[in-house]
């Protein structure tokens, strides 16, 4: 029956909304899925505030956002349309579009003190994301589904509807008289996830469909689960976080099993880099052969060093050097400063010449590698404040995300 849809619908929402929370974003690019979630946090009483990306790749896409903006108006929910401003686009489009997308609406929802943002991705996103990853022979993690949860930029983004068909969304959305926008770029197979989508209705009718692949995935999340726990179990009982550097001690990380020493190097890397995608299988393959060999090593922006007791990871210099950003942004996807903001002042690495006006900097016990790269507060070429490097000033550097949610995110 339509009505035990739509209050299926509605329980699915609240498992993931906060019981007395009081404001939550939700991005709504126009399309049926998304337009589904707002009406449903609308309905349950939420006080939503609602964003579109303006992704400004065709012709049209203004003219679309304007039009969520006019539904928001009318539910008199709060609006505001992010515009991507982009030049010349190489390497895959998809991808920077997807980064650009999520950077700008972390950036919204601190502005607006949003703890979180729900994302409109069903059931079928899954199996299509399923399907992409059998062409690229994934492993575990890859045909484990999307995340339903994850931090980025120290907000919160939620994929409340997984569980749900875009059938099911479509069909609640005709009952209640609302249309959709179809973006033309669904039907365009030059992308790969129009391409999985178009496979997904070929198979549906052999019995190989959304339910069927929805339940594989449940399975293959179940057993990604249990390897996540036993690779947290062995980050807490051999790592450690020092100033923005992590330090695993070598005999703990050594008894582990190849595969959670795999995990706990994989989860610092996405830690480091804020990256959704995992070095290829070969590079891993390298690094870890040096660390067995006990030679340097570098990746994804991170040197490796293995000394006799431990083996420590610091992000590598270069990846931060061109980093500069105002005291108030997120600098280098983990790091937040707090204390007294002021628009003359800069956030980027210590460095060699920040280094260089801490001459007490030896009695902290922290490697030199490390302090190079931590944040620090500048006004032009005067160091103001190196919080991780014992030079406060009034200043505090607090990281906005934990290895242990890295692990718990892949």
């Amino acid at each position: 029956m339509p009505v035990d849809c739509d209050a299926r619908l509605s329980a699915a929402l609240r498992q993931v909304v906060q019981a007395g929370e009081a404001r939550i974003g939700v991005a709504v690019s126009g399309g049926s899925d998304s337009l589904a979630l707002l009406h449903l946090c609308h309905g349950l009483g939420l006080a939503c505030h609602a964003v579109t990306v303006d992704h400004a790749l065709r012709a049209g896409s203004a003219a679309e956002a304007a039009q969520v903006a006019a539904i928001c108006a009318g539910l008199g929910v709060p609006h505001q349309i992010l515009r991507w401003d982009h030049g010349a686009i190489v390497g895959n489009l998809q991808d920077q579009a997807r980064r650009a997308r999520y950077a700008l609406l972390a950036d919204w929802a601190r502005g607006l003190g949003l703890a979180r943002v729900m994302i409109g991705h069903t059931a079928d996103d899954q199996a299509e994301t399923f399907l992409m990853g059998l062409t690229r022979a994934a492993g575990l993690d890859g045909l484990s589904g999307m995340r339903p949860s994850w931090v980025e930029a120290g907000v919160v983004f939620q994929r409340p509807l997984l569980g749900q068909t875009r059938a099911d969304l479509r069909a609640y959305l005709t009952r209640a008289g609302v249309v959709w926008i179809d973006d033309p770029s669904n039907d365009n197979d030059r992308f790969a996830r129009v391409r999985a989508r178009q496979v997904l209705a070929v198979l549906q009718p052999l019995g190989l469909g959304v339910a069927q692949m929805s339940e594989s995935i449940a399975h293959l999340a179940s057993a990604q689960q249990a390897l996540q726990a036993v690779t947290l179990a062995a980050w807490e009982a051999c790592g450690q976080v020092v100033a923005g550097a992590v330090q695993l001690r070598l005999s703990g990380f050594a008894a582990q099993p190849v595969e959670i020493q795999r995990r706990l190097l994989l989860a610092v890397l996405g830690w480091y880099s804020g990256g959704d995608y995992a070095p290829r299988a070969q590079k891993m393959a390298t690094l870890a052969e040096a660390i067995r060999q006990g030679a340097d090593a570098t990746l994804n922006g991170c040197c490796f060093r293995t000394t006799s007791d431990g083996l420590q990871i610091y992000r590598e210099p270069h990846a931060v050097k061109s980093l500069c950003v105002a005291t108030s942004d997120i600098w280098d996807n983990r790091w937040q400063m707090i204390g007294p903001h002021a628009p003359d002042l800069s956030l980027r690495a210590l460095g060699a010449e920040g280094l260089a006006q801490l001459p007490n900097w030896r009695g902290l016990a922290i490697p030199r590698q490390a302090l190079l790269v931590c944040p620090a507060i500048w006004r032009k070429d005067a160091l103001i404040a190196a919080p991780s490097a014992g030079f406060l000033n009034g200043w505090q550097a607090k990281l906005v995300r934990s290895v242990n949610q890295s692990i718990l995110s892949h």
